[in-house]
């Protein structure tokens, strides 16, 4: 059973490594950005809600988000395992999938911290030469996702897993597999 949480400073290629390890771990990666563009796209109640909060510029509230993962979760091919990306993004949502994974009897194998040098990020993310990835806009990503994450990396210090963020896909996916393999 493999069920694990992915998190990184915007940048830190999370969404690259979810997909890689995901494919080599066997289970679903599974991506709030990618439950909010579902949910949206099909229109269900949830999709509904998120797409107001969404389309104002505002954060999807905990709520709505916290009932996307747990129907996700729910569904037969998360059963054996799985791999969150973007949740949880703070310790409330933290404590709710606690919950979620309580009620289902197992818990998380480990939280995978992929840590990047911030210079190495910024150059990642100007790169992509999207508009609004200007050096400052970004520096402020870094600063907001640091505060943000410390207390989540403190609740989940028991099962953290750090590992460096910078080198090749298969690079980081092999250090990740290890680390993982280390731990048990």
């Amino acid at each position: 059973m493999t069920r694990l949480v992915l998190v990184g400073p915007p940048g830190a290629g999370k969404g690259t490594q979810a997909e890689a390890l995901s494919e080599q771990l066997r289970v679903p990666h599974i991506s709030t950005g990618e439950l909010f563009r579902a949910h949206v796209g099909q229109e269900t109640p949830l999709g509904q809600e998120a797409k107001r909060y969404l389309d104002s510029g505002e954060l999807v509230p905990d709520s709505v988000t916290n009932e996307m993962v747990r129907e996700r979760l729910a569904e037969p091919d998360a059963k054996a395992g799985f791999l969150l990306d973007g949740f949880p993004r703070n310790t409330k949502q933290a404590e709710v999938l606690g919950e979620i994974l309580g009620d289902a009897d197992v818990s998380l194998d480990a939280v995978i911290q992929l840590q990047v040098p911030e210079d190495v990020v910024v150059a990642r993310l100007m790169s992509r030469g999207r508009a609004d990835d200007t050096e400052e806009v970004i520096r402020r990503r870094q600063q907001i996702y640091v505060s943000d994450t410390a207390p989540l990396l403190e609740y989940y210090a028991d099962i953290l897993v750090v590992v460096d963020g910078v080198g090749s896909v298969e690079e980081i996916s092999g250090r990740v597999l290890k680390a993982l393999r280390d731990r048990t």
